[in-house]
């Protein structure tokens, strides 16, 4: 693998140009989720940042056991970033010093072992599909297409109680059921799907949905079968080193597609496509094609509304939909007023905001697992907001956040389902072939 050049997730050193410039002011207070939950020093930016300056000065190890936990006690959600006036980049100052604390410990062996098969998609995919066959084994059907974790399975994680749902996983893979190209006659553009994991293995619906929209608009799909992992997950473990590989795997596939652009349905794969591989990847000899292509990356309301002539949909949904802005398709990709144009657009259909749209409904990758009563809590709190707009369906642009609305609206309470924006413009053009 290509050597990179020094980065901040290689040397904690270079901490310092993003730790100095933290005023201490106290604004990430105001919008941490995890703040608003512990209410603790500890538990927000600032108070982190003063952890790395410790660090910094040694007078904390960076294996202390005590900073360990507090260093991941972090969404990684980037809100603190929007309030902050001096612009620290604190994604960068957390992720450097998980990178450092994986650097000295090493990463541990369960997670070792999966991030080791996500650099081998093949094997991966078939422990996804094993996995997939003899789920029956560790997880109760509960309802259509959805699953809760069998009794033995609560040691593993505080968060598989008996109203834990996740969805079921299914047994052929999106990948494998679509073509790898469909060619569309006179095609605007020949767009690339980034699927991400969340849509091949939990939600090929919305994989559906997405080519559907493409056709419809007259844009060509690829759907490469060889795709990786985005690396997110990895890289927010410190795992920096496997999330440059994946990445580097990537866009060895993106260079031989003959795409045009890189559509995502999942804000963190599309922040790790546009935002992440060009810094990790810098002084490596992918560092022009990570640039290259980052420039290509969109979300798809953003490629529908922005690059390509968008054909508005005709069919009557008569729905009260609610918005749900997810982290990192806001705050990384800046995404937030084209889902809410698309759904707009869709008639009969009435957007109801939330009195806090863009509030983080407390996944954060495994998170939600490992910091099982925080997350509840502040999924709590989401629901409760939901439930406030008296709304029939929340829909939101990550996969991973309808996880986590799915059970929270089903633990505390709401009638309201829980979509993808790209399935209700589907479901508006469907709906209109139909009449």
């Amino acid at each position: 693998m290509t050597v990179a050049a020094k980065t901040i997730f290689d040397d904690v050193e270079l901490l310092k140009r993003e730790l100095v410039r933290c005023m201490k002011c106290g604004n990430c207070m105001s919008v941490c989720p995890i703040y608003s939950v512990e209410k603790k020093e500890s538990s927000v930016a600032r108070g982190k940042i003063a952890l790395g300056e410790a660090v910094l000065s040694d007078d904390i190890k960076i294996d202390d056991e005590t900073l360990v936990k507090l260093i991941f006690n972090c969404l990684v959600c980037k809100s603190c970033m929007l309030a902050c006036p001096s612009g620290v980049r604190f994604d960068r100052i957390i992720l450097g010093l998980r990178a450092a604390i994986a650097k000295k410990k090493g990463i541990p062996f369960v997670k070792k072992a999966l991030f080791g098969l996500l650099k081998k998609p093949e094997l991966f995919d078939k422990g996804m599909k094993a996995f997939a066959a003899m789920q029956g084994l560790f997880l109760i059907p509960e309802e259509q297409g959805k699953r809760a974790p069998r009794g033995f399975l609560k040691g593993v994680s505080p968060r598989f109680d008996e109203k834990f749902i996740i969805p079921e996983l299914t047994k052929k893979s999106f990948r494998d059921r679509v073509k790898e190209k469909e060619e569309v006659p006179g095609a605007q553009a020949t767009a690339l799907f980034f699927t991400g994991c969340s849509v091949n293995y939990l939600y090929p619906e919305v994989g559906d949905d997405l080519i559907y929209v493409l056709k419809r608009n007259k844009v060509s799909v690829v759907t490469p079968k060889k795709q990786n992992c985005c690396g997110m997950p990895v890289m927010v473990h410190g795992d920096i080193e496997t999330a440059r590989e994946l990445a580097q795997k990537n866009l060895e596939v993106f260079e031989k597609t003959g795409a045009d652009y890189i559509i995502t349905v999942c804000g963190s794969c599309g922040s790790a496509l546009k935002h992440e591989y060009p810094i990790i990847l810098e002084g490596t000899e992918y560092e022009e094609k990570a640039k290259k292509w980052a420039e290509r990356v969109h979300d798809i309301s953003t490629f529908l509304l922005k690059v390509i002539k968008f054909e508005p949909p005709k069919g009557n949904l008569n729905l009260k939909v609610t918005y749900h802005d997810s982290c990192h398709l806001k705050k990384s990709m800046k995404v937030f007023n084209e889902p809410r144009q698309i759904l707009k657009t869709i008639p009969g259909l009435t957007l109801i905001e939330m009195k806090k749209p863009d509030a983080c409904c407390g996944s954060g990758g495994s998170f939600h697992l490992t910091h099982a009563d925080t997350a509840l809590k502040i999924v709590k709190s989401k629901t409760e907001d939901i439930k406030g707009t008296k709304a029939e369906i929340v829909c939101t642009g990550c996969p991973a956040c309808m996880m986590e609305l799915f059970e929270g609206i089903k633990r505390f309470g709401g009638n309201c389902n829980v979509t993808h924006t790209v399935s209700l413009l589907a479901e508006s053009y469907r709906s209109e072939q139909k009449s």
